[in-house]
């Protein structure tokens, strides 16, 4: 790709033309001056970038060390605890402070809700999660297992229509009635009247009912709230179903994803200028509230935009404008991978965080006009794969060299902490200390975190099963030690805490049933894989007040550091060779389908079939534990080199089966020496060790590369 040299940077000229022509405009900024602050702050910041990288190889070093020269000794926790804070991997833990970020939306600091994560460089996928903010439950409900995993009939439209009045008596109820029974909703002296057999019913609590739409006697929708959610009830009797309801009510529409990521990281496979001005194009499109994609759906071809805002009568009969979009935060890659888009006067390629810290917030300050993301004129930016609060200060480093560049107030750009890394967990506090200006959101994930929990440990031994790992001692003091920390820094009403994906898009009963737990936690967001999900999950936050829940684990001790640091490893394995063999196969399936997907097609995100027909979405972060799970079984003569081949070969045939209905589809079998997705999966187990903290991104960019140049 030719380059443009700007102030001693080698610059994609793609990418150049794109900043200069399609982003800066409309910007203030003036292109001369963006390029020269640009091109300091990168060359200034790389070396630090570095070093940091440099510091976590040593501390690496130095634990790989203590778990060797105590081989064979009996695990002592108090030696080893120790020993993590005489390397600096655990710091000293300062006095109690509470966070002070200001200008924070609504949707992070009183909304508790669902938040979806979505590839960015999906245009479609994205629109969809953008507009994701509201849902119908009849669709939602009848389009999914969620309460009959009947086909779509009569009978399962009755049992939708059923279940949805059945919530609504639960978080709506009527003073003597019940939504099953109601004939007519209309507005009198500020009242919702609800009319039940010729009689005038209200709301238990009137303070429920906020706005609606159209006439008063013959109101075209009911708007209704509930822990700081809104539902909308939609009245039309012309509408098939409307037509059939006795009070003619035709959906019932509920806000739900609250908030979305749009991710550049772990859900997309972005290794070049051209890929990653597909990411900054996308993005800068919902700033600018331009985006759109063409869809096609049974022949017919439509444009998909952004939603616009929804507009109501209050009670009083002022206007009511609710947001018609999730609040969207941007998930920048972390500080690990650099990019060939960009060449730095020592030659290196830039740190792709930097250079994304910088354009995304490029493509913000579009929104600081027109409002379409955030009402409160600020950014917000995830950043994951932190580790320990010296890079945390180097993110706020870098933010505050950003806004300085790009003129913009101190702390316009909010940051969230994605506590998946071991050294950040266990400092945790101190990490949020650092940017307590500026943080909105910490969360947790069992997979990256899982992933260098057995990456940081690997000498120590082999590991248990993955599946058993969600019973671990260290998981559970780590899921409650992210909630006390968040709560007693000051979260609540003021940030996220988050809690992690459900990645079985199809199972929704089972989720109906399970992430619940999320809210009982001390989640007031949690994280969803789809706008289907998304309204199924948002019900769990009507049934369950997440802030009036943090008052209550507020007074419980505080989790166990001693436990979190407890090793997920096996004493003395005594596995059958099919015990070993179903693990691997598992494991094997995992990477092979996402990972044929990564490199041949460039998708980062996908459903993939696991050794069950399941299908469950995958990104780096799984691919991370299943990869990192079989280097460890490796490592320590659980399996063999030869026995991991056998495994990877017949599961890439499997997985080949399973794709066989995808025109773009190329097969890794039985020429496996020609396929470069079946190498790059093998590389990810058998140079698994040596991969920093356990990531597949190197191995991974190296042979997307490798693809797209034999294109």
């Amino acid at each position: 790709m030719k380059k443009i040299n700007i102030n001693n940077l080698q610059v994609d000229e793609q990418l150049l033309k794109f900043i200069n022509e399609e982003i800066i405009p409309g910007t203030n900024i003036n292109v001369d001056n963006f390029w020269d602050g640009f091109a300091k702050t990168v060359n200034d910041l790389a070396p630090i970038n570095k070093k940091l990288l440099e510091k976590r190889d040593q501390i690496q070093k130095k634990i790989d060390k203590w778990h060797l020269s105590n081989k064979g000794a009996a695990f002592d926790k108090n030696k080893y605890l120790s020993f993590l804070k005489s390397i600096n991997y655990i710091v000293e833990e300062k006095e109690d402070f509470k966070i002070i970020t200001s200008n924070v939306d609504e949707e992070i600091t009183t909304i508790a809700g669902p938040q979806l994560v979505v590839p960015v460089d999906n245009a479609r996928y994205t629109l969809n999660a953008a507009n994701a903010r509201w849902g119908s439950l009849y669709d939602t409900l009848y389009g999914t297992d969620a309460i009959s995993k009947k086909n779509k009939n009569q009978e399962k439209a009755k049992k939708v229509i059923d279940y949805v009045r059945d919530f609504l008596d639960k978080i709506l109820p009527i003073d003597q009635g019940s939504w099953k029974d109601i004939s007519k909703l209309k507005i009198e002296e500020k009242n919702l009247i609800i009319i039940i057999n010729n009689k005038n019913r209200y709301l238990k609590n009137k303070k429920q009912f906020i706005g609606f739409s159209g006439d008063k006697n013959k109101p075209k929708s009911i708007l209704l709230k509930n822990n700081n959610l809104h539902i909308d009830i939609i009245i039309d009797p012309n509408n098939s179903i409307g037509k059939n309801d006795l009070a003619n009510i035709s959906d019932v529409i509920v806000e739900s994803a609250i908030s979305t990521i749009v991710d550049n990281e772990d859900s997309v496979a972005a290794v070049d200028a051209e890929d990653k001005i597909k990411c900054y194009r996308n993005w800068l499109g919902l700033m600018k509230g331009t985006l759109w994609a063409e869809i096609e759906k049974n022949g017919k071809k439509f444009t998909r935009k952004l939603n616009p805002d929804r507009n109501y009568t209050g009670v009083d009969g002022s206007k009511i404008v609710l947001h018609g979009r999730a609040l969207l935060l941007n998930r920048n890659v972390g500080h690990l991978m650099t990019n060939p888009a960009i060449i730095l006067k020592d030659d290196s390629e830039i740190p792709e965080g930097i250079m994304d810290a910088f354009i995304s917030t490029l493509c913000a300050i579009h929104d600081l006009k027109n409002k379409k993301n955030s009402r409160t004129g600020s950014f917000y930016i995830v950043k994951p794969k932190m580790h320990g609060p010296d890079e945390v200060k180097f993110t706020n480093d870098l933010f505050s060299k950003v806004e300085e560049i790009l003129g913009l107030k101190k702390y316009f750009i909010k940051v969230g902490i994605m506590d998946e890394e071991r050294r950040t967990t266990v400092n945790l506090k101190e990490c949020i200390r650092e940017v307590k200006e500026r943080v909105v959101f910490i969360n947790t994930g069992f997979l990256d975190r899982t992933g260098d929990e057995m990456h940081t440990s690997f000498e120590s031994g082999p590991m248990i099963f993955k599946g058993e790992m969600k019973k671990s001692t260290w998981l559970s003091a780590y899921e409650d030690w992210n909630v006390d920390v968040g709560l007693s820094c000051g979260f609540s009403g003021k940030a996220q805490i988050g809690k992690g994906m459900w990645a079985m898009p199809d199972k929704m009963a089972d989720m109906m049933q399970q992430k619940i737990d999320h809210l009982k936690a001390g989640a007031n967001c949690a994280w969803v894989p789809s706008p289907t999900a998304a309204t199924l999950h948002s019900m769990h936050y009507h049934k369950l007040d997440v802030f009036k829940k943090h008052s209550e684990i507020k007074s419980r001790k505080r989790a166990a550091l001693e436990n979190i640091l407890e090793i997920p490893k096996a004493d003395r394995p005594n596995w059958s060779v099919d015990d070993i063999n179903k693990e691997l196969e598992n494991n094997a399936q995992g990477i092979l389908g996402y990972v044929v997907r990564w490199i041949d097609q460039g998708v980062g995100c996908s459903k993939v079939p696991d050794i069950n027909n399941v299908g469950l979405m995958e990104d780096r972060a799984t691919l991370r534990i299943s990869s990192q799970h079989m280097a460890n079984w490796l490592h320590h003569n659980i399996c063999t080199k030869d026995q991991v081949m056998n495994v990877m070969k017949k599961m890439a045939t499997i997985v080949d089966k399973q794709n066989s209905g995808d025109k773009n589809y190329l097969p890794m079998a039985p020429n496996f020496e020609k396929s470069t997705a079946f190498s790059a999966a093998c590389d990810l187990v058998f140079k698994g060790r040596e991969q920093p903290s356990g990531y597949t991104e190197p191995l991974l960019h190296k042979k997307r590369l490798e693809k797209k140049a034999n294109r």
